[in-house]
């Protein structure tokens, strides 16, 4: 296993933090580099999440999510939310949307998304959502390969 998952780090990634609320009012956050567009009409978007994630059922219950797509320098942001803790937003800058999901401050682009669906994916969950709200500010990317930011 650790070499296979050696060999899948050599496709550099950028890296997102995928956030969320739930129904009873609970937030979840997970980062990710699993995120990919999937089609601009609609527009679509996926990532996954592990099974094992203690955040796995907020997400599964919560029918919307937001993408927050990491600048260069936001490495400490991406480990905070890779990291199990408590409250992973506590002292972080946040807007939140009508739809109430939190968006993180400082961002590259952020997307606010209805999932449309959920897939068994071996041992992750894959969620597909369709954008209903972006921004997009610019820069550069937090660069993810062979286990390391760049």
């Amino acid at each position: 296993m650790r070499s296979l998952r050696e060999a899948f780090g050599q496709f550099a990634t950028g890296v997102a933090v995928i956030t969320t609320t739930g129904p009873g009012g609970e937030r979840a956050g997970v980062t990710v580099n699993s995120f990919t567009s999937v089609s601009l009409d609609p527009p679509l978007v996926l990532w996954c999440l592990s099974g094992r994630a203690p955040s796995a059922p907020v997400f599964l219950g919560a029918g919307r999510f937001a993408v927050n797509i990491l600048a260069a320098g936001q490495d400490e942001l991406s480990r905070r939310f890779a990291t199990p803790a408590p409250d992973k937003f506590a002292g972080v800058e946040l807007v939140e949307t009508h739809t109430g999901l939190p968006i993180l401050a400082g961002t590259l682009a952020s997307f606010a998304c209805r999932t449309v669906s959920t897939h068994d994916g071996g041992d992750h969950h894959i969620f597909v959502g369709r954008v209903e709200h972006y921004e997009r500010t610019g820069g550069e990317p937090l660069i993810f390969h062979s286990g390391r930011y760049r």
